[in-house]
Parts: structure tokens; C-alpha cells; sequence
């Protein structure tokens, strides 16, 4: 039997231990990243939309457009200049602060021609505190 020296052996749990960890924060970053879709207004979705791909649809949820169907929930949402208008077929939870002229993010892949959202995949955005300062006026930071 071969004796090792216990300051390589601490010398060699280190290597492997670091040499783990280096391994695992790689992958988590890569998985981070390569799963990763940009969150997309209804203009340039309706541009870049390919069946068969999720994407991160965000903007205002459009007056008028909320009506339940069932377990699906429809609603439009709009770019903020409004020019934009998409439908969305939805199914799951939805947020208590979920409602017209909100803004909203949803997963969606085009099915047949329309917009299906994924499956508890509704996030409402908070709406900002903040306000922009009128013209002129200087703003604090």
C-alpha cells in the first residue's frame, strides 16, 4: 500500500474539487444561454414568427380584447404605439394583477396560423414608478 503525503493529498482534493465546480458553472452557463429567447413586441414577431418555435411575446394587453372561452383565456396584445396587434389563445394560471392595458411577457408558438400560449407561461410586468420627466425638466438619479 502507497502512503501519500496528506499536503498533496489536500493539493489533489483541491484540483478536483475546483476542476468540478469549474465544469458545473460551464454548463449551468451554457444551458443559461442556449436556452435563452429574446422577448420579442407583436411587429416583430408577426416578421420572424416560424412555426414549431416558442417565443417571448411582451407587450400591452389590448382593451376589450380579454375573454374567457372555456379554460382558455383569449386576449390581444399590442406593441406600446399600438400599430401591432397579436391574438393569444391561452391555458393555465394567470396573474392576479393580469388585465387590459397591462403589460404582459407570454411564451407562444404559432399553431395553424395563431398564436397558442404555453402553458403558465403569463407573467404581468409591474408597472414603473417612475414617470418621465417632463420636457426641460432635469431628473435625479
Amino acid at each position: 500500500m502507497v502512503w501519500m503525503n496528506p499536503a498533496r493529498k489536500r493539493t489533489v482534493r483541491l484540483v478536483v474539487a475546483l476542476s468540478a465546480a469549474v465544469v458545473l458553472a460551464s454548463a449551468l452557463i451554457y444551458t443559461s444561454f442556449s436556452a435563452a429567447s429574446p422577448a420579442l413586441s407583436p411587429s416583430q414577431l408577426v416578421r420572424q414568427a416560424q412555426p414549431g418555435r416558442s417565443y417571448q411575446l411582451t407587450g400591452k394587453v389590448v382593451d376589450g380584447s380579454v375573454r374567457h372561452v372555456g379554460n382558455t383565456l383569449d386576449f390581444s396584445v399590442a406593441d406600446r404605439a399600438g400599430a401591432t396587434t397579436i391574438p393569444v389563445a391561452y391555458t393555465g394560471t394567470v396573474p392576479d394583477p393580469f388585465r387590459e392595458g397591462r403589460e404582459v411577457i407570454v411564451t407562444v408558438d404559432k399553431q395553424d396560423g395563431r398564436f397558442v400560449g404555453e402553458r403558465d407561461s403569463l407573467i404581468t410586468k409591474c408597472p414603473s414608478k417612475y414617470k418621465a420627466a417632463p420636457a426641460g425638466e432635469k431628473q435625479n438619479y
